[in-house]
């Protein structure tokens, strides 16, 4: 985190730019050559002086570097303004080339420094991809290794009043870092990792003594004498300094406990501890109900007050050998495992998208717990975690590979700044400190595991494993990654005795490497629910399992795998990259009480199209959380759906089957062919319905057309309103579908895209349906400053235009929530 100071970045420029930069000797030796050129373009005065505010805008982005660039009087001229988070390299939905991003790279901002003489200061980056050094005024004062977990560099001793260059080289090489090995390269990891400045920057201005880190653990959740243990980091540039610390713990704007505590603070970095006691009644955060409370830490002292705040929740979890316990009782874990990469963005999404992959998460998949593979995720993506009620594993970078004795200790230090960055959340109920599918190496894994005990004693440890035995295990959670089946069907290995037990990963891609794309056949995706329901059910009914957290959420850009990989694009998701549900959601979708919303959602197509041409068959899957389904085709009644607890007995809403082949139907070849209109004509394709009932009264219909006469374009906008800072960006989906709104597999052509108003559109465009799948998406990205509507439009040559619209606005005072 902020670690070195100033001083000693001064006297070791080289050493750090080494460290940074691996492999890099070239460039380590020419970042401040002698100048040349003059600067591009006048220095931006930062408006306010607030303890935190955005450091987003006002980058110049100079592509590959080249010697000199990090100096202060280089010519960036030819630079390309830039707003974080980005990408150093324009990406497509799918076919991305490491190699394009495999380089070193530059960023410089300007910025003027006289309302900050005095004080302490620091630039904040949520994560650079995937080495980076901080060059300011000619002087190196930082260095950072790794992409996951945030790096801070205090500009304070060579800031001056006026104009402040920084320069960010950026190197994106994965070059012996975590979660890639030394001799290594991109394709040996299971994901990408596009390079850049990739998540928010923050300018931080502070007393010469403030509070570096506030740390809150509630203890004692489910008894009347719970009380919380802070912990205060105070970092003091001088000192012994008289310091005033005062906690207090607040419910919107109603103070619950305070504590209060004085010291003498000596120079260097010290922690203080504190105790909230006497809390008196508090509401328990859960799945249901995510109830979240303010930590507000205080830090007087000559030099000036500081106040950090931490979001906390009162939560006791404890994974047990008969099973997963949320304050107190047994909750059977059911989730998936999400990356977090995103079509033309890369790793690079600000706030409102990765709120939004926790939105679907939660309340439309219906998970209450997400393993964050195979690294930390952004913090905003953690932050809609706490606030929805969906539990967290968190785990460092890494995926089944084990380096050096050096490679080992930046593993340390990730799990150091893991638990560090998110040990107040009360989301995160464990933290991997085993990496992923990794062999065992006991004197490793005894470090991290003692390391994160350390740091929080309330959370246990774990690490998935490919190995179903005790052998060499010493993790706290035992966590198997569980790929097995028989005759096409899913199977579980059984837990193992006496200790707990959590399927950390089940599905994938049972059915093969190139597995549930939209331009597979019908049956294939169709297999991908039946798969999801499987696994779920086998967790479900033995109370050993903790439960399942199936791979994969949402399809993720690889190269593992070599040309086997469909466009650089791993399809095991139940959502496709562009966050459209594929039938393998439904079971998902279905585990909802009805009185929230009742469900009927078939795992297959009403098409009679080339793919599938005789039908959904004899065993049609919907997924339902009624308990009665009568299904018609046009008015007439042709069959009884209910719920089949006997296959699947383990699922809170099991999925109902039912006989839908041609010859139940009664559906002849003639009428599935015909096309309404001319002399002659056969009739039109009949429709389906499927009513769906609760204790006998309707509650849902689902129509279903065959007519692909009536098919048309579907375009939908995620949010009604963007911020207009540049960084805020929403989701633009679009999709061949029947006059119903039901997806229709097949369809070719191209989808062409317009934008008016003040955003960008980010996409292919055109988009090939025949390509991706009937299916696609782009990305609105605001404009800085610029305000108004937005109206974006899509057109098919057979399916016609659709369009939807939001409006860019001003950011309001404060913030705000991004949602």
């Amino acid at each position: 985190m902020a670690g070195n100071g100033a001083a000693g970045w001064r006297t070791s420029r080289r050493v750090l730019l080494e460290a940074g930069l691996v492999g890099g000797a070239a460039v380590a030796a020419s970042v401040l050559p002698a100048e040349h050129g003059s600067p591009a373009s006048e220095a931006a005065t930062i408006p306010t002086v607030a303890r935190s505010s955005s450091f987003n805008r006002g980058w110049l982005f100079g592509r590959e570097y080249v010697s000199g660039a990090a100096r202060s009087g280089y010519d960036d001229s030819g630079f390309t303004p830039v707003t974080l988070p980005h990408t150093v390299v324009p990406l497509s939905w799918g076919g991305w080339d490491p190699d394009t991003w495999q380089k070193v790279w530059i960023y410089r901002r300007r910025f003027d420094g006289s309302q900050l003489v005095g004080r302490r200061v620091f630039v904040d980056f949520d994560g650079v991809m995937v080495n980076a050094v901080a060059v300011l005024n000619d002087v190196v004062i930082g260095s950072h290794r790794g992409g996951y977990l945030p790096w801070s560099v205090e500009l304070t001793g060579e800031l001056v009043p006026g104009g402040n260059v920084l320069a960010i080289v950026v190197d994106s090489r994965c070059l012996a870092v975590p979660p890639v090995a030394p001799r290594h390269g991109p394709a040996s990891i299971d994901y990408l990792q596009p390079g850049g400045l990739y998540r928010d920057a923050y300018l931080r201005v502070v007393p010469q003594v403030h509070l570096a880190d506030v740390s809150a653990t509630p203890r004692n959740v489910l008894r009347p004498n719970r009380w919380v243990q802070v912990a205060c980091t105070v970092d003091a540039a001088l000192g012994p300094v008289p310091t005033r610390l005062t906690v207090k713990l607040l419910d919107g704007a109603r103070q619950l406990a305070s504590a209060t505590r004085t010291v003498n603070v000596h120079s260097g970095v010290s922690t203080v501890r504190l105790a909230l006691t006497d809390l008196g009644p508090v509401g328990l955060w859960s799945p249901d109900q995510p109830r979240l409370y303010t930590l507000q830490a205080s830090l007087s002292a000559v030099t000036g007050t500081d106040t950090v705040t931490r979001r906390i929740g009162f939560r006791e979890a404890s994974f047990r050998p008969d099973g997963f316990y949320l304050n107190g009782e047994r909750l059977k874990i059911f989730g998936l495992n999400r990356h977090q990469l995103f079509p033309y963005l890369g790793m690079a999404a600000p706030a409102r998208l990765q709120h939004r992959d926790a939105e679907i998460l939660r309340q439309e998949l219906n998970c209450n717990m997400v393993r964050c593979s195979h690294y930390p995720q952004s913090p905003h993506f953690l932050d809609a975690c706490d606030e929805l009620g969906l539990m967290v594993w968190e785990e460092a970078p890494g995926w089944q590979q084990i380096g050096d004795d050096a490679w080992q200790d930046l593993v340390v230090q990730n799990v150091r700044d893991m638990v560090v960055r998110d040990r107040s959340r009360p989301s995160v109920v464990i933290w991997g400190t085993r990496l992923d599918e990794t062999p065992n190496n006991r004197d490793l894994y005894a470090r991290t595991r003692r390391l994160a005990h350390s740091l929080d004693g309330s959370r246990p440890t774990s690490g998935a494993t490919l190995r179903h035995t005790t052998t060499g295990w010493a993790d706290d959670v035992y966590g198997f990654d569980d790929y097995h089946s028989n005759a096409g069907n899913a199977v579980l290995r059984p837990p193992l005795p006496g200790i707990p037990y959590l399927v950390t990963e089940a599905v994938g891609a049972l059915d093969g490497p190139r597995t549930y794309r939209w331009t597979d056949p019908p049956a294939t995706l169709v297999a991908q629910a039946r798969l999801h329901a499987q696994v779920h059910h086998l967790a479900g009914l033995d109370p050993h399992y903790a439960g399942l957290l199936a791979w994969a959420g949402i399809d993720y850009a690889s190269h593992n795998g070599g040309a086997r990989i469909w466009h650089a694009l791993k399809t095991p998701g139940v959502l496709d990259t562009f966050r459209i549900a594929k039938p393998g959601a439904a079971v998902y979708q279905s585990q909802v009480d009805p009185a929230v919303r009742p469900v009927v959602l078939p795992a297959f197509y009403w098409d009679f199209g080339p793919g599938s041409p005789q039908g959904p068959g004899q065993d049609a899957m919907i997924a339902t959380n009624c308990d009665r389904l009568e299904i018609y085709v046009v008015d007439r009644w042709v069959a009884t759906a209910v719920p089949d607890a006997a296959r699947y007995a383990g699922l809170a809403h099991p999925p109902a089957f039912a006989d839908l082949s041609l010859s139940r139907l009664g559906i002849g070849a003639v009428a599935l062919t015909g096309r309404p209109g001319g002399t002659g004509a056969a009739a039109a394709p009949p429709d389906l319905r499927i009513d769906g009932y609760r204790d006998d009264v309707r509650v849902a219909t689902l129509l279903m057309s065959a007519d692909t006469t009536r098919d048309r374009l579907a375009l939908t906008i995620d949010h009604t309103e963007i911020r207009a800072d540049g960084s805020d960006a929403t989701r633009v989906t679009f999709r061949a579908v029947d006059v119903y709104g039901n997806h229709r597999p097949g369809v070719t052509g191209a989808v062409t895209l317009a934008l008016s108003g003040p955003a960008v559109l980010l996409g292919d465009n055109p988009f090939r349906f025949d390509e991706y799948g009937a299916a696609g998406g782009a990305v609105i990205r605001s404009l800085p400053g610029r305000t108004g509507p937005v109206i974006v439009t899509a057109y098919h040559p057979a399916l016609g235009t659709a369009s939807a619209s939001l409006t860019s606005a001003v950011q309001p005072p404060g913030g705000g929530t991004v949602k």
